[in-house]
This record gives C-alpha cells, sequence and structure tokens, in this order.
C-alpha cells in the first residue's frame, strides 16, 4: 500500500508570528471558519494564507486531519486556547514543533529532515537529499521538483533567519521557530545546532518519549531516545550528552527512572500519564 504524503500544503507560506493565536481564536469563535473564501475574511489574511494557516494547524495537531465542514480545535488545541494562546511560551513553540515534525503524512518533508539529515548541509544538498528521501518514502518514479524545492526553502525559513542590517524582531513575516535555534548559516552551509536549554524545558523531551512510546509505554532503550523514530534525538537536535542530562533532571523529578549500571543505558515508566495531561500539568504548575 503506498504511504500518504503531503507536499507544498503550506502555500509557500511558512508559519509565522501571530498565525497560530489568530487561528485558535477564529476556530474558537466559529467552528465552520474555514467554510467561507477558506477563512480569510475571519482571519483577516488572503486566501492562500487562509489555507496556509488551516494547513499549519492541522499539521501540528491543532486541528483533527480530517475535519470536515466544521473545525474543532483538539484536545491539544485547546490546551493551547486556554493556557498560552499568544504563543508566549516557548514550550507551547515545542509543542507545536513536535506535531508537525512527527506528522510524516501531513508534513511529510519536515518529518523527513529531522530523521534524517546530516549535521551540516547545503540548500541545494538539502533538495538532491530531501528529492531522495521523498522518492524511498512515496514509492513514487517521480516527483514535483518545484513542490521539494518550495518544502526545503520553507523548513529552512522557518527555522532560521538571517539577521541582516534590515532585520526587524517584531515582523510578523519571521517565523518564531527560528527562535528555538535548531539551525544556523556558516558561510553557504546551514547547520543543524543543538537548542538552548534555557528554551527547552524538560518536559518538551518528556512529551517527546511519550509521543513517540505511547501513555501506557514501560521501559526503552537510550539510544532508542537518541536514534530511533519520533525520538527526542532525532527531533530535538540532542546529542547524547544533552539528552542525558534531561533525562537526569526528569529522574530527579520522579517522572522516569535511569539505569545506567552494568552498561544497561534504560529509562522505566514512573509515572503514567497523557501527553495531554502532561501539557497540563505544565501549565498550571509553571
Amino acid at each position: 500500500m503506498a504511504r500518504k504524503y503531503k507536499l507544498k500544503g503550506h502555500e509557500t507560506f511558512i508559519l509565522r508570528e501571530g498565525w497560530l493565536t489568530k487561528g485558535l481564536q477564529a476556530v474558537t469563535d466559529d467552528p465552520m471558519v474555514f467554510t467561507e473564501n477558506h477563512g480569510a475574511d475571519a482571519l483577516g489574511v488572503g486566501t492562500n494564507m487562509a489555507k496556509a494557516i488551516r494547513y499549519w494547524m492541522k499539521a501540528a495537531g491543532i486541528l483533527p486531519e480530517r475535519a470536515g465542514r466544521e473545525n474543532h480545535l483538539t484536545e491539544l488545541g485547546q490546551l493551547l486556547y486556554e493556557y498560552d494562546p499568544y504563543m508566549e511560551d516557548p514550550f507551547s513553540l515545542w509543542l507545536v514543533h513536535l506535531g508537525i515534525t512527527g506528522n510524516e503524512e501531513g508534513a511529510t518533508s519536515w518529518y523527513l529532515f529531522f530523521h534524517n539529515m546530516e549535521e551540516e548541509f547545503t540548500k541545494e544538498e538539502l533538495i538532491d537529499e530531501m528529492t531522495g528521501w521523498l522518492l524511498a518514502y512515496t514509492t513514487k518514479d517521480r516527483l514535483s521538483a518545484r513542490s521539494v524545492r518550495d518544502d526545503c526553502n520553507a523548513l529552512i525559513s522557518m527555522y532560521y533567519t538571517e539577521k541582516d542590517r534590515g532585520y526587524d524582531p517584531e515582523d510578523k513575516k519571521i517565523s518564531p521557530f527560528a527562535s528555538l535555534g535548531l539551525l544556523r548559516k556558516v558561510g553557504e552551509s546551514y547547520q543543524r545546532t543543538q537548542p538552548n536549554r534555557k528554551l527547552l524545558h524538560r518536559d518538551v523531551v518528556l512529551y517527546c518519549m511519550i509521543q513517540m512510546l505511547g501513555a501506557d509505554w514501560k521501559s526503552v532503550s537510550i539510544d532508542d531516545l537518541m536514534t530511533g523514530k519520533n525520538s527526542p534525538g532525532k527531533r530535538l537536535n540532542l546529542n547524547r550528552t544533552a539528552l542525558n542530562a534531561y533525562l537526569d533532571e526528569l529522574d530527579n523529578e520522579e517522572w522516569i527512572t535511569v539505569n545506567r549500571t552494568a552498561g544497561l543505558d534504560m529509562v522505566y515508566c514512573t509515572r503514567t500519564f497523557t501527553p495531554e495531561e502532561l501539557v497540563r500539568e505544565y501549565y498550571t504548575h509553571r
């Protein structure tokens, strides 16, 4: 069976500052908001931008992927609207980042990038690599070169912002995800970078683990947390030292137990909870 995938669902628009706030409010006010002119009038943007906002909300798991004429926020969307509708807490941006990078059917290029891309690359190398990954993933003989390039351009623009003389941090065209520190430019190349620990709360790592393993997980190896599908090592750009530091913090908080004796390097679940329960716990105790 052919795998489902999506390219260029963003209409070439990266997820901009304030867009999720607009979307959360609009859907809460009117679940039918996207049925008339794709929600452009209610959102105060052009038609293609409105399509992009809906796409990003679905890709992030804030709207259900297969919503009909009515759109209701998912449980994650409701939590964001209740506790941080203006996306001011970096924790909220990380939740959206994890929603997108774990969505292999709805944000395929983002999923493939964070699971496969080497630490350093040029834009053309990314496009070449992405083309190969997508052909292998979809088992198709060919794909739209324009769509692949547009996805790669959007991906870079979403996580990296050129801070030249004209840089304005208040520019609403800039993606807030550049602040996560996952990508930087060195000469003509880009580098995947480890995020600033002050911006990456340990609960983000735990949330990623629950997404990866399910709410009823019992144990997992540190190796799997580094390199497994949907792992924190892959999607949060963490090396082993950084991951171990976060695991120790979570152990100290009694969320998990880490066992490194005799080379075991295993992590065991101490408390059972859903991703949404963890999110509510974070927001109510931050």
